[in-house]
């Protein structure tokens, strides 16, 4: 039964809509990782999502539709970036 819920929400398309920076729907939304009134960190199809700002609510959340909305003042959306691997120690030493 999950395989068939990440399925479908894998074939959601990833929106992002801002509205006068201070309402932002997002679509593909798999997770939350952490949210306090500066930041609201999501996990999404296409990777780890930061919204900073200030006086930021999360007001709908549901990860079974995959929808997020967060009201305050936006300042920035953040995708984290994927650090390649190294290789551990040795991998930074035989380079």
């Amino acid at each position: 039964m999950a395989a068939q819920e990440e399925k479908k929400l894998q074939a959601l398309p990833q929106n992002l809509v801002l509205e006068d920076r201070g309402r932002l729907s997002v679509t593909g939304v798999s997770d939350v990782d952490s949210f306090d009134e500066r930041t609201v960190t999501v996990f999404t199809q296409q990777g780890e999502l930061s919204i900073r700002g200030a006086d930021l609510h999360v007001n709908t959340l549901n990860v079974e539709t995959g929808e997020l909305t967060v009201d305050g003042r936006i300042d920035a959306l953040i995708y984290a970036q994927d650090q390649p691997k190294s290789g551990g120690f040795f991998g930074r030493v035989f380079r």
